[in-house]
């Protein structure tokens, strides 16, 4: 499911002439806020619930160099959830469609005004049941990855 579309702003490009690698991140973040908006938690989702959604751990795999201008797209697929977590695989695409990069999130449901984390508005809860979830065996080669040297 494409969640964003956006493009290289001019302050996102680095001395080596393509997206420094902070602003993948950045897209990575907006994608994130394009989620909470498509399952009612944008500004007066929040409000109206007293609920919002905070990054625990992300995981991002740079593959190739975005240029200033260049058109992007991210996908969103949902690996698992529960009461009050997401698993979210992000791919960041270009216009025709290569892989730049990717960014697998754990996200947490939390109670704005308790500070703590806590399950999912029931509306909330339905839109997410509506997103595309990818079974385990079925996650994309990147999904689930982790860092080390190769021996």
């Amino acid at each position: 499911m494409m969640i964003l579309e956006t493009c290289v702003a001019p302050e996102w490009v680095d001395y080596n002439g393509h997206m420094n690698d902070a602003e993948y991140a950045r897209v990575f973040s907006l994608a994130v806020e394009a989620l909470m908006d498509h399952i009612g938690l944008d500004a007066a989702g929040r409000q109206r619930h007293g609920y919002t959604i905070y990054t625990l751990e992300t995981h991002l795999c740079y593959r190739r160099e975005a240029h200033e201008g260049q058109p992007l797209r991210v996908a969103l697929s949902l690996l698992d959830r529960d009461a009050k977590r997401l698993h979210a695989f992000f791919e960041l695409l270009d216009e025709a469609g290569n892989l730049l990069a990717t960014s697998e999130q754990m996200l947490m449901g939390i109670d704005s005004e308790a500070g703590r984390p806590a399950p999912f508005p029931a509306p909330v809860e339905a839109a997410i049941g509506a997103l595309p979830h990818v079974a385990r065996d079925a996650w994309p080669a990147l999904a689930g990855r982790t860092i080390g040297i190769r021996r």
